[in-house]
């Protein structure tokens, strides 16, 4: 097998020569809107679904802190690739000992394999809810369909880049219309959103709904999307910083916009009705009565895009952080291949897609602090970054954003092993 860069791999199309000027603006946009399709994955539905159901509106304020911490993290993913030329993974290798790259690149490859799971089986959902296909055969046909986007690369890495962000539109204004179908009680919303609370009951969701928006596989994957914009000149690196810092604002609140959404509909539809759901397909039914047709077809488009889009950029992630910590490169297909065969697994065995799908994200929360805490420690030195390094109140963000993470996760242990609060 034989290595390449991951830049050359992926990022496929050189940075313009010619200096930055500002009708060229808008070729810097797109690398957080790809990455933002990871938090409306498939997983997002599902533990936003059962947060909205079971809880109403109280844990909107787990999406509005963990999309604040998403647009710090994901800027200093970017900005990593900016200043270094570099991914993540690659400068890992590059200045930790090898014990340490290999727990990392295990942590990555196990949460790449959760966000597969979710993703695969979000999308042969969306098959199956919109056209009725069965379980086993829509998760075929998702293979096929993640393998024709993904061959859209052969048309340039930015025609890819589009095409994952047509997805993010059909999502947004399938949520949209369903908020304003569902009619939901707007004072509820805003204390939902303002005010934290959190019990034994809900700690396990709340940190599901922590571990789907914030995702270890797109902060390694960002770092390498700026990569093919990079042109190594002290200015254009300035300019471009601002640009990406702009293009993850915009991106990131998009994607919390239709999370909240998403909670939103829930809560409205099934939390105030008294109807509880307790899987995807419970919520796809349950919609048509309650709200009309069309508030559940557009619950199955929006999964449908969401699966698709989400998995072909999990794809693109496991191919980051192979090359990256190992240096070795497989065919983004194989890849595809080999890692559809979990999602068929539980497919063919029957097991419940609603719970694999929230256990997942659960499983992306532990992960996540083994991409943070390199990344904090990265894009915090000099001899790494130069005059580009973290200011003091940056790190100090970064610091609160693992620690928020971390305690998240021990309280969930906490509540599994019999403690309540």
């Amino acid at each position: 097998m034989a290595a390449h860069s991951a830049e050359t791999a992926l990022m496929m199309q050189p940075a313009p020569q010619r200096r930055f000027e500002r009708r060229d603006a808008w070729w810097y946009f797109g690398p957080a809107f790809v990455v933002s399709v990871a938090y409306v994955d498939p997983g997002n539905f599902a533990t936003n679904i059962e947060g909205g159901a079971r809880f109403g509106y109280s844990l909107l304020w787990v999406l509005l802190w963990s999309n604040a911490m998403a647009v710090l993290i994901q800027f200093l993913a970017a900005k990593l690739g900016i200043v270094t030329g570099r991914t993540l993974p690659q400068l890992c290798r590059a200045l930790y000992p090898r014990p340490v790259n290999i727990a990392l690149w295990v942590a990555a490859e196990l949460a790449a394999l959760a966000t597969d799971l979710a993703e695969f089986l979000g999308a042969a959902l969306g098959f199956y809810l919109l056209f009725g296909i069965p379980l086993l055969p829509a998760a075929l046909l998702t293979a096929v369909a993640v393998f024709l986007i993904l061959a859209m690369e052969t048309y340039g890495f930015r025609r890819l880049e589009q095409s994952i962000m047509v997805f993010l539109v059909i999502i947004g204004a399938a949520y949209g219309m369903e908020v304003f179908l569902v009619k939901p009680y707007w004072p509820a919303v805003w204390r939902g959103v303002l005010v934290p609370t959190l019990t034994s009951d809900s700690v396990y969701v709340a940190v599901g709904m922590l571990g789907a928006t914030v995702m270890p596989h797109v902060i390694y994957l960002h770092s390498a999307l700026v990569l093919h914009r990079h042109t190594g000149d002290p200015e254009h690196e300035r300019r471009h910083q601002r640009l990406e810092l702009i293009d993850c604002l915009v991106a990131m609140n998009g994607a919390w916009l239709v999370n909240s959404a998403m909670v939103v509909l829930a809560a409205a539809a099934f939390f105030q009705a008294g109807s509880p759901v307790h899987s995807i397909e419970d919520a796809h039914r349950t919609l048509s009565p309650l709200v009309g047709r069309a508030s559940s077809l557009l619950f199955g488009i929006a999964l449908l895009a969401s699966g698709l889009s989400s998995s072909t950029v999990g794809t693109m992630a496991g191919q980051v952080v192979m090359e990256g910590f190992l240096n070795m490169r497989i065919s983004v297909f194989l890849r595809r291949f080999v890692t559809m065969l979990p999602a068929l697994f539980v497919i063919a065995v029957g097991l419940d897609a609603m719970r694999v799908l929230v256990l997942s994200q659960v499983a992306l929360s532990f992960a996540l602090p083994f991409a943070l805490i390199p990344l904090v420690l990265l894009t915090r030195r000099r001899e790494v970054m130069g005059e580009h390094a973290n200011l003091r109140r940056t790190n100090w963000l970064a610091y609160a954003a693992v620690a928020v993470v971390v305690s998240m996760n021990a309280l969930l242990l906490y509540n599994i092993f019999g403690g309540s609060f």
